[in-house]
């Protein structure tokens, strides 16, 4: 998004020339010289209320406007933008005017843009809730192998989510040493997964960053506690013998996933599913069909996470394979351009959706986004 840092202004007063006075040899202030003492009084008075009045207002002035406080422009529309060859190999060297963006057909001008080598503020969002509980080796371990391939400049947050809540661990930081410490040491819990509740929250810390680029990877079974719980009260309408109950639940349609999509869309936040097996409906123990109707909901809307915000979702096969899809998320951040552009009615907040396009100026290359948005 673009942005703008306000600094303040200041100024050289100049104050109403005082009176000369004769002093007399003695150092006594005659009363024969031109002025009265109590003109006297009356503009020395007068002067140091004007100074006062000043100061105080240059004072109040630099308490509104700190010099760290930045504005974003939210009425511009940003997308990260991955670009692969027809081999699938990530083109990072790419500028400004190799890209074309559409807005429901129409060309819209790029107004911001930034390389694909720009860091990212990032929140490493951890389930610890209690399905995760067997594996917390494992999921440390490949943690710390990303930390590993993040850029240097790259600021991280540590967030976990279980029965108790969310919790910030570390907020944004480029310490490697606090950051691994969060994750090995302090990330624990059991409980309940309030997913959605963490997006929103995550959300809000990236919020903080400013102008940076932003993104979440969120390392997660998919099965938010209160979202499955509406999920099962649908379901409970139909017979388990229906054949229409695998499409009973419409997982685009619940109200956490839009609210957490719409507050992606306003900041510009890039999410990175990792889906664990234990919530993969492919590889349930007990294939009860309502069982795998709410399963199946809750890994869409992973997937769902990940294509409204231009991310990618990893499903985790095998334990074996955190490390390695933590290191393709880490490469997918490093081959991401961030890009902004003006929507033809910036004031437009009709609820409707907005479709993105965006082309590449060369044959041989392919580009991909978030395909839209909902002005709200």
């Amino acid at each position: 998004m673009a942005g703008c840092k306000l600094t303040r202004l200041t100024g050289i007063l100049s104050l109403p020339q005082q009176p000369k006075l004769l002093i007399s040899k003695d150092g006594m202030i005659p009363f024969s010289t031109g002025i009265s003492v109590f003109d006297f009084a009356r503009r020395v008075s007068t002067g140091l209320l004007f100074v006062f009045v000043l100061v105080s207002l240059a004072a109040a002035a630099r308490a509104q406007q700190p010099d760290d406080v930045i504005t974003t422009n939210t009425s511009l529309v940003q997308l990260n933008v991955g670009v692969v060859d027809q081999q699938g190999r990530a083109i990072t060297s790419l500028q400004s005017n190799d890209f074309v963006v559409y807005e429901d057909g129409v060309r819209r001008p790029i107004l911001h843009f930034e390389p694909a080598d720009t860091p990212f503020s990032l929140v490493l969002l951890l389930d610890m809730s209690g399905s995760t509980v067997t594996f917390r080796q494992q999921i440390r371990a490949a943690a710390l192998r990303f930390l590993d391939a993040l850029g240097p400049e790259d600021r991280v947050s540590v967030v976990e989510f279980n029965g108790k809540g969310v919790k910030s661990l570390l907020g944004f930081s480029t310490d490697r040493r606090r950051t691994a410490y969060a994750i090995t040491d302090l990330a624990t819990g059991a409980g309940e997964t309030p997913l959605y509740d963490a997006l929103k929250f995550s959300i809000k810390e990236l919020a903080h960053e400013g102008k940076r680029r932003k993104a979440i990877v969120v390392l997660t079974d998919g099965l938010d506690t209160a979202v499955r719980k509406e999920d099962r009260a649908v379901i409970a309408k139909y017979d388990i013998a229906d054949p229409q109950i695998s499409n009973a639940i419409k997982p685009e349609t619940n109200s956490e996933l839009n609210s957490v999509l719409s507050e992606a869309d306003r900041q510009g936040v890039t999410i990175f599913p990792l889906g664990l097996p234990s919530g993969d409906p492919k590889h349930l123990p007990m294939p009860d069909p309502s069982i795998t109707a709410m399963y199946s909901a809750a890994r869409t809307r992973l997937q769902l996470l990940a294509d409204r915000t231009g991310g990618r979702l990893h499903e985790i096969r095998r334990l074996d394979d955190l490390a390695r899809l933590y290191a393709q998320v880490a490469a997918d951040l490093r081959a991401l351009y961030t890009i902004a552009y003006q929507p033809p009615n910036p004031g437009a907040r009709d609820g409707k959706w907005r479709e993105i396009k965006i082309e590449v100026g060369r044959a041989d290359l392919v580009a991909s986004t978030k395909p839209g948005y909902y002005a709200r």
